[in-house]
């Protein structure tokens, strides 16, 4: 098959087509808000063609990677379709990993998935992991989507580009002024476009109401949040956490705001505790400036083992965001969630 997408592409098409989809999509990239995006249509468009199962599996090198092979497997006790949502976010599968990945491709290959369908997100890769043989066996099999990384010099036009989908329109010094105030951060800037969509009509927009939109920012954060977890400061966290909650924002961008840097925190610390190289780490995962020393004043904060725990217990509230039950968590995740923020800001080596 190897067919290869833009992030754009993919979205085009899916709105646009009712064609059959592909029997496998990898979407690689590093812009989370972009990956995210993607893997959201892709499952609206696969419940819309009948794929009304979904597996959610989230592996790395040392995962049970039988069950990839046995999702596909399984018959639905009432012949549904499935999605199988496959998540790699190291990007390493490790050996089990790359053959079972390679088995998988051969399936769909030969056309023995014809009631499940299979969409993997990795990170951007490498050059040696892109020449590995279970990535070369997935891109030919599969339709390769690259979300690309917004850079600054190209978040001004990206976010002209997203206020023109909604019918406003920015001047050029306008656009400058919003990528300087998010910092480059995508997601920020996705928060601050759709802001003005509600705030103004369609049409062109002033830069002084830009500006007076902007800085009228709600009093609480979720980089905040994640910025007063990284200080240790758990009075400051508990209160913006708090804050979110009575503003009504939504609990699972709040937990991804947490559990992002806490997943990052134990890879780092991971590779710390076997002498690796952070630096090389950070800038892979485009970590710089105040982002950077406050990341690695918390790793000396808190001891190696803390990391792990922290990130199983961002797990387990998603799922009582879910609505699942896990036993020893409070019902309530909000709680669960203040519960780990204490966890991490009270906690200190010895």
């Amino acid at each position: 098959m190897a067919r290869r997408l833009d992030h754009d592409g993919l979205l085009r098409q899916l709105q646009q087509s009712t064609a059959p989809l592909s029997p496998l999509y990898i979407v690689s990239g590093d812009e989370s808000l972009l990956v995210i995006e993607a893997l959201d249509a892709l499952r609206s468009a696969a419940v819309a063609q009948g794929y009304t199962e979904r597996i959610r599996l989230v592996m790395d090198a040392r995962s049970d990677w039988s069950a990839v092979m046995g999702a596909t497997q399984n018959v639905s006790l009432f012949g549904d379709r499935k999605l199988l949502d496959i998540a790699l976010p190291s990007g390493k599968p490790g050996r089990t990993g790359g053959e079972t990945l390679e088995a998988l491709a051969r399936k769909v290959r030969d056309g023995e998935l014809s009631d499940v369908l299979v969409a993997l997100s990795l990170p951007r890769l490498d050059r040696a992991t892109r020449s590995s043989k279970w990535a070369g066996a997935l891109f030919e099999a599969g339709t390769l989507v690259e979300v690309p990384s917004i850079d600054r010099k190209s978040l001004p036009r990206w976010i002209g580009q997203r206020m023109a989908r909604q019918g406003q329109e920015l001047d050029a010094d306008t656009l400058n002024w919003m990528a300087d105030k998010v910092e480059g951060n995508l997601l920020a800037a996705f928060q601050e476009i759709q802001k003005l969509g509600l705030l103004h009509p369609a049409g062109k927009i002033s830069g002084e109401d830009v500006r007076r939109a902007v800085l009228d920012v709600a009093r609480y954060d979720v980089f905040d949040l994640r910025d007063a977890m990284l200080a240790g400061n758990a009075t400051r966290a508990l209160s913006i956490l708090h804050g979110l909650r009575g503003e009504g924002e939504a609990l699972p961008l709040v937990l991804w705001a947490v559990g992002e840097e806490i997943r990052l925190l134990s890879r780092l610390a991971d590779l710390q505790a076997s002498g690796g190289d952070l630096a090389s780490e950070m800038r892979r995962h485009r970590v710089f400036g105040p982002r950077e020393q406050g990341l690695r004043r918390t790793l000396t904060r808190l001891p190696h083992r803390a990391w792990r725990a922290a990130a199983q217990h961002v797990h387990d509230i998603d799922r009582l965001v879910k609505g699942l039950k896990v036993p020893g968590l409070l019902d309530d995740p909000w709680e669960e969630l203040a519960r780990l923020l204490l966890r991490i800001t009270l906690e200190r080596t010895t």
